[in-house]
């Protein structure tokens, strides 16, 4: 009952947070149309596995966003279907020549996943764009995330980026944009009927 949308690609390929949002949205509604939710007894939900840039404050907007775009295009469908987001940090992001660095950037790509109300938070190890995988590089992306949690003590807080109006502001611009992207998009026959006949 759940589907996968994979926004990652769309951020690692150089996309704007906008266009990052319209195409995985787009990407939801076609899958949702194929399977013709309407008809079917199970409940759904929809799962947005979404990359985190460099813009810190952006990309807390960018979750927010996502979930207010969400509720807007669900509405279409008469079954109320679930929203879950899941974040990684961005692979564009990452540096090979001052690979240390790279805890910092996979921190900060944690940090507005987590201030931004992302349901789970997938880190990764700061050796992964050069290295295979080890222990000693999974074993450090997992204790960034356990500081986190019991030293910032960042899973008590619910919704610690409420109320900033500069986020707010952010996350309706990027609403904004990303549904006249979403609109140009959808503007089309939906369905093979509809193709033949035009």
């Amino acid at each position: 009952n759940r589907i996968y949308i994979d926004g990652k690609i769309y951020q690692n390929s150089g996309a704007s947070i906008a266009e990052q949002l319209a195409f995985s949205l787009n990407h939801a509604i076609e899958y949702l149309s194929v399977l013709d939710v309407k008809s079917e007894k199970s409940k759904k939900t929809i799962c947005f596995y979404m990359a985190s840039g460099s813009d810190y404050f952006f990309e807390i907007s960018k979750i927010k966003a996502l979930r207010i775009l969400w509720d807007l295009i669900s509405d279409q469908f008469e079954k109320e279907i679930d929203c879950q987001i899941i974040i990684q940090p961005s692979y564009r992001n990452m540096t090979l020549y001052d690979y240390n660095m790279n805890f910092l950037r996979t921190s900060t790509s944690c940090m507005s996943g987590i201030l931004g109300g992302a349901d789970i938070i997938n880190n990764l190890p700061y050796d992964c764009i050069y290295n295979y995988p080890n222990d000693f590089g999974n074993r450090l992306a997992i204790n960034q995330l356990l500081i986190f949690k019991n030293e910032a003590g960042l899973d008590k807080i619910k919704n610690p980026s409420n109320g900033s109006y500069y986020l707010e502001e952010i996350t309706f611009q990027i609403v904004e944009k990303s549904l006249e992207i979403f609109k140009k998009i959808e503007v089309r026959p939906r369905s093979r009927n509809d193709v033949f006949e035009n």
